[in-house]
């Protein structure tokens, strides 16, 4: 990203340094909230380290014994949410351009959508899709594309770090060691199955951070392995030791918390390194994003145990500057990328087991700035994608003509309620004990019955 602010690569510093358990935070945005997960090794967390591209959160809790059955054990026919995340604030006012709104020109001189560009948004005739987002625009014409236009929650923090941390454990105070997903997993997961919970950007993701339960991150979805400095044979006798250490005995509770976590990493490599070479039944366009989806659905189809996923849409979104070029390129592959899933899912008859949620931690001014880019707003967007999405839109775009106090689009829907209908609707959980004061909100309907 070479437009973003300086906030932004303060976040992303930030995290990096969080997910290493261990280190502890870097003084950088003081009064900042810790990220979910944060202080992972008071809490027996361990397995990561700059070194190994897999970590296994809740180690302590699988007995070694029963972790060499557990994946093979568990259920592989449970509904699955995938979260994709538009990392730095997508510009929601471009993705669903109001080009029917009177005041949308005169906010927007150059970076306003010229109507006839884009697809018209049925639901509601003043927006129109961007040109890029054409796999959401014939999704959403399929009825399988639920729209949020104008997402949010009260008094929106525009920090990117400390509206992100909101959305990652679904609640407004701070101070939340687990994600939303992460405490959904405390209560139905298994004890024995790391792939339950999936972050698919190489660290823990803060929103499948738990407390009891294993979750595991890979980088890659090709025949995953860990890194090594060295080559084979070397290589091979290394790893051949780590599973002998892992399968060991210790006199101490430290050494012990080693031992099994080598022992999952081992395992775990073995199982995904096993999918290597995988094929799709449809085409995926030539990105990263899109490949790891396409490695998503192939995981989905051999009948890994996998209910809740986390990945970062391609690009990154925080537009201050050169907004047009930058917006264009990543939604497009973000967006063809979701397309090809939804058309793989289906194809392998996958389709009614998975929905998509896509989300970022808050939209952009109203007004364009004088970088032909968009600075820190309110409101943002949001979609849940799949062919059980209701395919209806929730709340409503407010319009330009009455702003909120800071001049920036109203909120018309909470996203903590999007979070409560997923549970409920999707993964047949109660809301209650997951999202705090799950009951004041609005469950918006989400899944077909």
């Amino acid at each position: 990203m070479h437009n973003c602010c300086n906030n932004y690569t303060r976040s992303q510093l930030l995290r990096a340094g969080a997910a290493e358990a261990g280190k502890g935070l870097p003084t950088i945005e003081p009064g900042m909230p810790e990220p979910a997960g944060t202080g992972l090794s008071r809490r027996k967390f361990l397995s990561r380290s700059a070194g190994l591209a897999l970590a296994v959160y809740g180690a302590s809790k699988i007995p070694l014994s029963a972790f060499e059955t557990g994946i093979a054990q568990a259920a592989p026919g449970d509904k699955i949410l995938v979260s994709v995340f538009f990392d730095g604030g997508i510009d929601a006012m471009s993705v669903l351009a109001p080009v029917g709104d009177p005041k949308y020109a005169a906010l927007r001189p150059t970076l306003a959508a010229k109507l006839g560009d884009g697809t018209t948004f049925g639901e509601d005739s003043r927006l129109q899709w961007h040109p890029s987002a054409a796999g959401l625009s014939t999704l959403h014409g399929e009825g399988k594309v639920s729209v949020f236009p104008a997402i949010g929650y009260d008094h929106p923090d525009q920090s990117h770090f400390t509206s992100r941390h909101y959305y990652e454990i679904g609640e407004l105070n701070v101070g939340f060691r687990t994600g939303w997903m992460g405490r959904y997993l405390d209560l139905v997961g298994d004890e024995e199955n790391p792939l339950q919970g999936l972050s698919m950007d190489g660290s823990l993701s803060p929103m499948i951070a738990t407390a009891q339960k294993p979750v595991a991150a890979i980088d890659s979805v090709d025949g995953y392995d860990l890194w090594a400095a060295v080559s084979d044979p070397v290589r091979a006798e290394m790893f051949k030791s780590f599973a002998k250490f892992g399968a060991g005995s210790a006199d101490s509770p430290a050494l012990t918390q080693v031992r099994r976590a080598t022992a999952q990493t081992d395992k775990l490599r073995t199982e995904l390194g096993g999918l290597g070479g995988f094929t799709s039944p449809v085409p995926y366009p030539d990105n990263y994003f899109a490949h790891k989806l396409a490695g998503l659905a192939a995981y989905i189809a051999a009948g890994l145990p996998i209910r809740v996923v986390t990945i970062s849409a391609a690009g990154g979104y925080d537009t201050h500057s050169g907004q047009a070029a930058d917006l264009t390129d990543n939604l497009k592959d973000t967006c063809d990328g979701l397309l090809a899933f939804q058309r793989d899912l289906e194809n392998r008859g996958l389709a009614d087991r998975v929905l998509v949620e896509v989300w970022s931690e808050f939209g952009r001014r109203p007004e364009e700035n004088g970088s032909a880019g968009t600075d820190h707003g309110a409101a943002g967007c949001a979609f849940v994608i799949g062919s059980k999405a209701n395919g209806q839109m929730v709340g409503e775009f407010p319009g330009l003509e009455k702003l909120d106090q800071n001049d920036n689009l109203r909120v018309t829907s909470d996203f903590r309620g999007m979070y409560c209908s997923l549970l409920e609707q999707w993964l047949g959980q109660d809301a209650g004990p997951i999202i705090p004061g799950a009951a004041g909100f609005t469950r918006p309907t989400l899944v077909k019955a």
